[in-house]
């Protein structure tokens, strides 16, 4: 049996540069899509100008005040408990989601929470310096999104020899044998993210006969951890004969994925001829969006998709090539925010949650979608979407807190604290 991979986490997601109010920080970055800016921070009480960074940060109620001291005393030392979230972002949508939420979880329960999302990828050095600026300032608790191995490490190591407390999203700090205790890590179950599609595939294109689906797999190089942990699941189910794989074709990164798939199997199909492939498996939405297009550009409506991961982009293209894009596994990013914000509230009252937490995943079909589903409506179809309950909200002090909070509502400080954008 081989190993799962582990290690290597790959960082893909857009680019949105913030400027925090914190002691210490770059004096300025600039706001790249404002519009973004208002839907993160427009929800937590204040506007965004173009132009301009936006804080979610407010007063508390004396009566929350006391509750938080008696909870956290450490975190309220100095009177407030503040939370970073720092994210790697690229893939706006879901990542949208994971910050909206967070930062909504986290105001619940009377915490101040910045959100600081860039492309580390286009910016490292920027993202080196807000990271810098974090492990500087007096915040209580980090949550780190997106980053690889290694550049985790360098990102986080600093900041967690200052006492923050950090819980990442898919992320696993690790660099020449060393990692970073006292953090706890969660991430998308990959491997079952794989599996169930796989599994989907196979219900779905199987003619009876007991032969193997036909596959074609269209997947990115090694080394990006996301993407091997699915391939795992590939390489196990052609392994154990529940599918044949007729071709593989792996891109050459991650940038442009829609149009790198596109390419790469118009390329393909003229040496698959009807007959030859049932179906082709995508371990990412962003790469199986250019595969369903060159499907359907070449009039190949014999061969079926199956993918993992849905965007709002995604979701209205699975309808436009429904006969195609038969279906999608992915895991709910608004719930992974609110649940990794309870985890860092847990460490920050001392509880000890396990080291690390998987998110779950659901299957999207096609033939259940219509024009008004979205990433943010899912649950119309799927039960259990955004369903948080049982995920670490059963601490007694977490729901004394939520309740003091929606009874004595926050008073706004002057929420949004700008300062000149370059």
């Amino acid at each position: 049996m081989k190993t799962k991979p582990r290690f290597c986490v790959a960082a893909f997601h857009r680019c949105f540069p913030e400027k925090s109010h914190k002691n210490g920080f770059p004096s300025g970055v600039v706001v790249a899509v404002a519009l973004l800016c208002v839907a993160v921070f427009g929800a937590c009480g204040g506007e965004a100008r173009a132009g301009v960074p936006a804080f979610a940060t407010s007063g508390n109620a004396p009566q929350v005040r006391a509750l938080l001291e008696g909870i956290m005393p450490e975190a309220m030392a100095d009177g407030i408990v503040k939370v970073a979230l720092l994210v790697n972002e690229k893939d706006g949508g879901n990542t949208w989601q994971f910050i909206e939420a967070g930062v909504s979880e986290g105001r619940s329960m009377g915490f101040t929470v910045d959100a600081f999302a860039l492309d580390a990828d286009a910016h490292p050095e920027r993202f080196r310096e807000i990271a810098a600026g974090i492990a500087r300032a007096d915040y209580d608790g980090l949550i780190f999104v997106n980053g690889t191995a290694g550049f985790s490490y360098d990102i986080l190591r600093p900041i967690a020899d200052a006492g923050i407390r950090i819980v990442t999203f898919e992320a696993l700090p690790f660099r020449d044998g060393r990692a970073i205790p006292g953090l706890v890590t969660t991430f998308r179950d990959d491997y079952s993210l794989a599996r169930l599609s796989l599994e989907t595939l196979v219900s779905y294109v199987g003619d009876g006969t007991g032969r193997p689906p036909m596959v074609l797999r269209v997947t990115g190089r090694p080394g990006t951890t996301f993407l091997d942990r699915h391939d795992w699941e590939f390489d196990e189910f052609v392994r154990t004969g529940r599918i044949a794989e007729v071709r593989s074709v792996r891109l050459p990164g991650l940038d442009n994925p829609g149009i790198s798939a596109w390419e790469a199997v118009s390329a393909a199909l003229p040496g698959l001829p009807p007959g030859s492939a049932d179906a082709v498996w995508v371990p990412w939405s962003e790469f199986a969006m250019g595969v369903a297009a060159a499907l359907n550009a070449a009039g190949r409506r014999d061969v079926k998709v199956f993918s993992s991961g849905v965007s709002n982009e995604s979701l209205r293209l699975m309808q436009r090539y429904r006969e195609i894009w038969l279906a999608s596994t992915t895991v709910d990013h608004k719930l992974a925010g609110t649940v990794t914000m309870r985890i860092l509230a847990a460490l920050l009252a001392g509880e000890t949650p396990n080291d690390t937490f998987l998110f779950s995943p659901q299957l999207v079909r096609t033939a259940d979608l219509n024009r008004a589903v979205n990433v943010a409506n899912l649950s119309i179809m799927l039960p259990d979407w955004d369903d948080g309950t049982g995920l670490f909200d059963r601490f007694p002090w977490m729901n004394e807190l939520k309740a003091a909070e929606t009874r004595f509502p926050r008073i706004s400080d002057g929420a949004f604290r700008p300062g000149p954008a370059r």
